[in-house]
């Protein structure tokens, strides 16, 4: 009861909790050396191979180090077995036991070890690696030691589940909340900071805001004419510059959809200032971009928009912004483009053109057309892509270039793709009970389809 209380006490101290994983297990091992009076404790784990187990940390009486010793399976079989098997191993005589023996020339002769009780570590259900006894004198290893060192073994088990799920909550969070790409916030972060900072404004009644909606001109041409991987790394540079660009209160960067980003301009929100910020970005994205033996030149059309001035919701400043930029292109891109009032008509379309996509999307009534996929001899359909329309009651047919701006705007890439694949999947099934076979199908999955972890399930 004595081990187990002082254990107790350790893991359960705020200090403890706090520290990094390379002191607490000195700390681990500090105390099992000192209350089971042993002379060398180590920490081992399986690496990913899992063909051997490294050191990862060792107690001994002089000192307590990081060591990076391994022992690798080859040459020790019956040990290796031992560990999968018995998991827990209590031995008397080490340098004679089947288990051990083969430690002995190299190892356990040198360092006079006759004893050794070895417990097992896990990560979740996994056997992760081991913390190792080791005792100078021959001793019998009684039922309180093994059951202390099972529960220190057990506690590292519990540190490394919960270090598994710190790495998964970061994971997570970074595929919600970060671009994969270029490794900018994505909308999502952009929403929840404006609207912290629009909360802020409107409690104490002062303060301003600006965005600017960045769309690089050209990109669809560079990924026609020389790839989308061309294209990817033109994203990848302009995301670069935009973010090493300092600019008078620039508060929050993001890639918010294909070849677009947003900038949040904190309090420098003047005209002149933002004129001077919209001029600097568009330099910087006009520089050319030199790629794989290639001098490429994008240019940009920016929107602009304030919050108190020219509207008061999260929501209004996205479409506000993202409004003056379409008005930028239509003006003949490369340009800026504040909002206003005749801008205003432009954004209520949008929004309507929003809410109408989602009301298509919610009642299944979008299409999806098939352009067939030939043989290079043009005799045989190798297979299908599968191309999103809507035929909108009053527009008639659109084409996906003139609803996934909007889409991706209104946050509805998500249910539209899921739409999409369910449609084809009918479609599929209607073959099948007709008796015809359909060659292999294509389907595009957007960036906010393959960052949910319910993809996986959602297509099967």
């Amino acid at each position: 009861m004595t081990f187990h209380k002082a254990l107790t006490e350790l893991s359960h101290s705020p200090a403890f909790i706090d520290k990094k994983r390379p002191q607490k297990l000195a700390d681990l091992t500090a105390l099992c050396a000192r209350l089971l009076n042993v002379d060398r404790v180590s920490v081992w784990q399986f690496p990913e191979e899992r063909d051997r187990i490294e050191s990862e940390w060792l107690h001994t009486t002089d000192a307590a180090t990081g060591d990076k010793s391994s022992l690798y399976q080859s040459g020790n079989p019956d040990y290796f077995s031992a560990l999968e098997t018995e998991r827990v191993l209590s031995v008397r005589d080490a340098q004679n036991d089947p288990r051990t023996r083969a430690f002995a020339p190299g190892y356990l002769i040198p360092l006079n070890i006759l004893s050794m009780l070895d417990a097992p570590v896990f990560d979740g259900a996994r056997l992760s690696g081991v913390i190792c006894l080791e005792s100078t004198h021959q001793r019998d290893w009684t039922l309180p030691e093994i059951s202390f060192v099972i529960a220190i073994a057990d506690t590292i088990s519990l540190i490394n589940t919960h270090e598994a799920w710190l790495h998964s909550q970061r994971a997570l969070e970074y595929v919600t909340r970060y671009d994969s790409l270029t490794g900018l916030s994505n909308i999502e972060s952009l929403r929840d900071r404006i609207g912290h900072l629009a909360d802020k404004i409107e409690r104490r009644g002062l303060g301003s805001l600006a965005l600017i909606w960045i769309d690089v001109d050209r990109l669809k041409s560079i990924n026609d004419g020389l790839g989308p991987q061309v294209g990817d790394n033109v994203i990848a540079e302009v995301g670069r510059r935009l973010k090493k660009l300092s600019v008078p209160g620039k508060d929050l960067l993001a890639r918010i959809g294909g070849d677009e980003y947003a900038l949040m301009v904190r309090n420098h929100t003047m005209r002149d200032s933002l004129e001077l910020t919209a001029s600097r970005i568009r330099q910087e994205i006009n520089r050319p971009i030199r790629l794989t033996g290639h001098s490429i030149s994008v240019g940009a059309s920016l929107g602009i928009c304030h919050l108190p001035g020219d509207c008061q919701t999260t929501e209004e400043l996205l479409r506000g912004a993202e409004a003056a930029m379409y008005n930028a292109k239509q003006r003949g891109r490369d340009q800026a483009c504040f909002f206003d009032s005749s801008i205003q008509v432009t954004a209520r379309s949008r929004f309507v053109l929003e809410n109408e996509l989602r009301a298509a999307i919610s009642n299944h009534t979008l299409e999806v057309f098939y352009q067939p996929i030939m043989s290079a001899a043009g005799m045989k359909l190798e297979s299908l892509e599968a191309l999103v329309r809507w035929q909108h009651p009053q527009r008639g047919w659109l084409s996906p270039i003139e609803f996934l701006g909007i889409a991706r705007s209104g946050g509805l890439m998500y249910a539209l793709g899921e739409c999409v694949l369910r449609r084809v999947c009918e479609h599929w099934q209607q073959a099948h009970n007709q008796g015809i076979t359909l060659p292999e199908i294509s389907v595009n999955l957007a960036a906010e389809q393959v960052s949910i972890p319910e993809l996986p399930s959602l297509i099967r």
